[in-house]
């Protein structure tokens, strides 16, 4: 039960645990992506052979990319439950329990046997596993940004909110960094190696997670009687045009990330294999700089609001199309880099950055985890299909496929965007900033 009484207000400077908070969460989720986008890495360079090998080389990039879009379908029904939960019950107990599910399944993925071992079985275990993971990943991400922002000063909710957001870049460069180390490695190592690893990561953010405080925006719903008895429902009920709109304003960022680091990746590799170490380290290098990209807009956003820096990412992800995909098939090692750096280390993290305080601003406290989350990874689902999608394009069509339907993508978020209101106007922004100077001045 909530302590929080009319006389313990919440503060405009947010509350005494907000740094801690963001930090957690931001470990969290960088651990929860590392997990994640491991399979991706894995789908992109291993999977196909290991556990698919009776096929030709397209069927089983098609197959290993079906599964990995299979995690990608069960994260709505992860949002939704993990929506209803932190809605329901409080943000916390999500954030853990969340982890440790997603940490038990990437770990059960690294000593998975093969096809070559136990045959059809394998691959099914797989699916099997890949669906637990999206349910973990699903509910993850609603709750850590909401804790996030809901600790965080008023005037600064923009940063605090893509702090947990630049951990998904932190774990995309310890994913990418631990499969280029283990491509030196012998036999099936070079891709069980970097899932058994995860087991330490998890360890330390089950540690830091458990001493979290409540947000203290729902203690204070929980004790003014504020909370929904069914926030899913209330959800769907009240606030459908808010999941649509974050459906759309996702579907970019989705689409921008795994249409680069997972099919261009396979793309470059199965075209140059000699470059798919240079890839790897490129997409780690653009994973560093994008940790600092997300951190920089997010601070932006609460100094000229959220939809200026959306419309940016959305018009650059419009212009990098096609450039991508002429870059890559130049050979070039420098190219290459680039065009990884370009695509996730500065538009992909633009756009992340900004989601956090701007999808979350799209709910009200009772309904925001679950409607934030389930906008979320129902975008995220569509998403999971980018690679599937550009794989089929391109052998269809050639590589202009795979660029075409990045440009749809970006051209569906640019809507989305100019058909959202500013959540943090100028007017706004000058009142909040007034009631933090004086509460300095107490």
């Amino acid at each position: 039960m909530s302590t929080t009484t009319p006389a313990q207000r919440r503060s405009p400077l947010g509350s005494k645990d907000r740094v801690k908070t963001a930090v957690a969460a931001a470990v969290g989720t960088s651990v929860e992506n590392y997990d994640f986008v491991a399979f991706g890495t894995a789908s992109a360079l291993y999977f196909g052979a290991v556990f698919f090998p009776e096929s030709d080389p397209l069927v089983g990039t098609l197959l290993a990319f079906a599964t990995l879009a299979v995690g990608f379908v069960m994260r709505p029904l992860g949002g939704a439950v993990g929506g209803y939960l932190a809605d329901r019950f409080g943000r916390k107990p999500v954030l853990v329990g969340a982890m440790i599910v997603m940490g038990g399944a990437t770990v059960l993925i690294g000593v998975l046997p093969t096809y070559a071992q136990i045959g059809a079985t394998a691959p099914i275990l797989l699916v099997i596993i890949r669906m637990i993971q999206g349910l973990a990943f699903g509910a993850e991400w609603g709750g850590a940004i909401t804790m996030a922002y809901e600790h965080a000063p008023w005037h600064r909710r923009g940063m605090f909110a893509a702090i947990p957001q630049s951990g998904n870049p932190l774990g995309i460069a310890l994913a990418s960094g631990m499969f280029a180390l283990s491509a030196n490695l012998e036999g099936d190592w070079k891709w069980r190696t970097p899932f058994l690893l995860s087991a330490v990561l998890v360890v330390v953010a089950l540690f830091v997670r458990s001493r979290l405080s409540e947000s203290p925006e729902f203690q204070e719903a929980v004790a003014t009687g504020k909370t929904e008895k069914n926030p899913f429902l209330a959800t769907l009920r009240n606030d459908w045009r808010g999941i649509l709109r974050v459906i759309a304003l996702r579907v970019v960022e989705s689409f921008a990330y795994y249409s680069t680091a997972t099919y261009l990746l396979n793309y470059i590799s199965e075209r140059d294999p000699e470059l798919r170490s240079t890839a790897l380290g490129a997409i780690t290098a653009a994973s560093i700089t994008a940790i600092v990209v997300t951190f920089v807009a997010g601070s932006l956003t609460d100094r000229v609001g959220r939809r200026p820096i959306y419309i940016g990412g959305c018009i650059a992800a419009i212009l990098f199309a096609f450039p991508m995909y002429l870059m890559a098939n130049t050979g070039s090692p420098v190219l290459v880099v680039l065009v990884f750096v370009i695509g996730i280390g500065v538009i992909h993290a633009a756009l992340t950055g900004t989601q956090g305080s701007l999808l979350t601003e799209q709910f009200r406290t009772a309904t925001r985890t679950s409607g934030a989350s389930l906008g979320y990874q129902l975008a995220a689902a569509l998403g999971g299909f980018a690679p599937l999608i550009a794989a089929a394009l391109v052998g269809s069509f050639g590589w202009p496929g795979a660029s075409v339907l990045y440009l749809g993508a970006a051209l569906i978020g640019l809507v989305g965007i100019l058909v959202t209101k500013e959540t943090w106007p100028r007017a706004e922004r000058e009142r909040v900033n007034a009631l933090v100077e004086a509460e300095r001045r107490r």
